[in-house]
């Protein structure tokens, strides 16, 4: 600690029941740092961070944060509107802006007084206009935030805590839903701001941005902090030992030639709600011996594919072959009997039956096979042989076999739902965020598992917004926007960033 530090954590936990959160958690935050906050999914970042902003009360310890003098004070705790008039803002993983209303509308709200005769929108836009001349966090003031891309409503959002006079600024997984470019260009804006004073913390899981933009590191693991190390001493592999507390194991994608095609879409068109919902003529084939990997943006109709493919939606237009045998009814049952394994983007609500118990999860999709049933009467002792096997294989942890699946936390819940689907040994395996709460070496036991299954010879369709695990695994990678698809013909991360952005291949 130096006289610069503007924040200070002294101690904080958290429990929610039995679950330890934060464990004594102390943290320092300089004047003009960028403090990267990393760890494993349920490590307690977010929680942290949320004690820190008042949506959390903490069990125990104490925040400070410096005033316009540089003066350390204590903050009243649980208490967001004290959190904002000490200058702390907070930008969340999920944007909540009202889509109806413009941007400076959007930035304003909830700013000014409610008593208030009229509003002074002249100077909240001079105000604005001077923050983003400073910071180069450009956004349509005018637009509609519906209207918006995804990188404008980033902006949106983080020009919203700016505008509140915040001098720390936390952001949880800011390039969450970004492209490469809009990420590196958001950080690149992140630190012209740290010159100007401005203090940050950032909560993410991509390493290549925190290498690239971070001065310091944090790391928690199991709720409590087991070290930190200055950005320009650290490396990936150092990094990650300190997450998981061992080496990662690298999965490696050797070349392998593609064989016959497992899965044929032709001419698919889906009808949505909204784009993301919708597909467009889309024609996709995926060979044996392949992972293709489906690059884009949320909410580009990567929802709409994955549905069709596991037969949750049924196309207006097109056809579906899976082994050159065409499916006419593509209902869920219909693909599952076609070879078709699901890893869905939604585990609690699409993974798994809450009320039903760990093992019948295991074998939901198996209720035909006489290992699981016979003569119309489930095998018990059969079901729960086979769940303490996999639970075992795949690391399942939790309360037991017997136990209800909704009492498994978010990790252990995809766990049981990738050991249900590579047990299968399917033809295709649709993995839509397959890693998403996942660990680094439970993400890497994913990735060789998919690995695997190619070598053995099922296709794999891997959707995933996490750019950096498509180049990993896919052979081949198609870009999706407003429901259509585009090969990108190579590996080459700053073209496909320009796809997902929409420009021309």
């Amino acid at each position: 600690m130096t006289d610069s530090t503007v924040l200070r954590l002294n101690g904080l936990s958290k429990r929610f029941g039995p679950v330890v959160a934060n464990d004594d958690v102390s943290l320092t935050l300089a004047k003009g740092e960028a403090l990267a906050l990393l760890g494993e999914n349920g490590a307690g970042k977010t929680t942290l961070m949320n004690m820190l902003f008042g949506h959390y009360l903490p069990d125990a310890g104490s925040v400070e944060v410096a005033d316009e003098n540089g003066v350390l004070q204590s903050l009243p705790l649980g208490h967001p509107q004290a959190a904002l008039a000490a200058g702390v803002g907070m930008v969340h993983q999920h944007f909540a802006l009202a889509e109806n209303i413009n941007a400076l509308d959007n930035i304003t709200l909830g700013s000014e007084p409610l008593l208030a005769l009229r509003r002074n929108r002249q100077a909240a836009r001079a105000k604005i206009e001077g923050i983003i001349e400073r910071s180069g966090l450009k956004a349509p003031l005018n637009t509609p935030v519906g209207r918006l891309s995804v990188g404008e409503r980033q902006r949106v959002e983080i020009l919203k805590a700016l505008y509140r006079d915040a001098r720390i600024l936390v952001l949880d997984e800011p390039t969450a839903v970004l492209t490469p470019q809009e990420a590196d260009t958001l950080f690149e804006n992140i630190k012209a701001m740290t010159r100007e004073g401005l203090s940050v913390i950032f909560i993410s899981h991509k390493l290549r941005e925190v290498l690239a933009f971070s001065d310091r590191i944090a790391v928690l693991r199991h709720g409590r902090k087991v070290g930190e190390m200055a950005t320009a001493d650290a490396d990936e592999k150092a990094i990650a030992r300190m997450m998981v507390g061992a080496d990662t194991p690298k999965v490696a994608r050797t070349d392998m030639a593609p064989g016959a095609p497992v899965l044929n879409l032709s001419g698919i068109s889906v009808t949505g709600r909204s784009k993301r919902d919708t597909l467009k003529g889309v024609d996709l084939m995926v060979n044996a011996h392949e992972i293709l990997g489906i690059a884009g943006i949320s909410g580009n109709g990567q929802s709409a594919l994955a549905n069709v493919i596991s037969g949750l939606a049924a196309p207006s237009e097109g056809h579906i072959q899976v082994d050159g045998i065409p499916v006419p009814k593509p209902g869920p049952a219909a693909m599952v009997k076609a070879g078709i394994g699901r890893i869905p983007e939604d585990r609690h609500h699409e993974g798994i039956v809450g009320a039903m118990s760990v093992a019948e999860n295991m074998v939901i999709e198996r209720l035909d096979d006489p290992e699981v049933q016979s003569r119309g009467l489930l095998r018990r002792d059969a079901i729960r042989d086979n769940a303490e096997r996999l639970a075992q294989a795949y690391d399942v942890r939790g309360p037991g076999v017997t136990a209800s699946s909704r009492l498994l936390s978010g990790g252990n819940i995809q766990k049981l739902i990738l050991a249900r689907v590579f047990e299968r040994s399917p033809r295709l395996i649709l993995a839509n965020q397959p890693t998403r709460g996942l660990d680094m070496g439970a993400a890497a036991e994913v990735g060789r598992r998919l690995l695997e299954a190619r070598e053995r010879g099922a296709g794999v369709v891997l959707i995933s917004e996490d750019l950096d695990e498509i180049l990993g695994l896919a052979d081949r990678i198609v870009v999706i926007r407003d429901g259509n698809l585009v090969e990108a013909g190579s590996h080459d991360r700053e073209k496909i960033g320009l796809m997902m952005a929409g420009e021309p291949a």
